[in-house]
Order: C-alpha cells, then structure tokens, then sequence
C-alpha cells in the first residue's frame, strides 16, 4: 500500500472514491466508528489535493463539527496540516487543510 504523499493525482482520487464506498456502507451498517475512520482518511487523501498556499498564516477559516460551524486560526502550517487554535480553546490543534472553509 502507497502513502497518500507518494501517490499522483488519479491515484488519490481512486482512493478518495474507496473510501467514500466504505464509509457509505459503514454508514449503511450502522458501524458509526467505522464511518468515522474512513472519513478522516477521506480528509487526509483530499488535504494531498489542496494547494496549502491558498491558505494564510494568522487568518480565521471555518472547520465543521457535528454539523455547526467552528472558527479556526492558523499559526502556521507543516505538511499538509494547518496548525492553530479552533474556537475559544487556547490549546495548539492540528487539522487537514482539507477541513478547512473559508
């Protein structure tokens, strides 16, 4: 099995879509714990498809969870992670940069 970083566009797409089947039958089974999993390998293949530099250090995105919508300021960025402070918790948290909205 290749890693995300190693693999080309079409290849990250193709597993993109896997994954999707996966979760979509997890979801299906009533497996919420798979379901999750195979999301957040959803948002780790998609950050490899994401130009980090559209992003800007110091400025607040949005990130979803549980269906509301989260502020999140970047501090900085490493690998395809865009590190920073989600809402009001003043501890450093790491995202994909796929999660992010502007």
């Amino acid at each position: 099995m290749k890693r995300y970083a190693d693999m080309n566009e079409q290849e990250l797409l193709a597993e993109i879509g896997a994954l999707t089947e996966k979760a979509r039958k997890a979801e299906q089974l009533g497996m919420p714990n798979e379901y999750a999993v195979h999301e957040r390998k959803i948002a780790m293949a998609k950050s490899y498809l994401v130009d980090v530099s559209q992003f800007e250090v110091g400025a607040t995105y949005t990130i979803e969870e549980d269906g509301e919508q989260v502020p999140f300021k970047i501090d900085y960025f490493k690998g395809i992670f865009a590190w920073g402070y989600r809402g009001e918790d003043i501890s450093l948290q790491a995202v994909p940069v796929s999660v992010l909205k502007k």
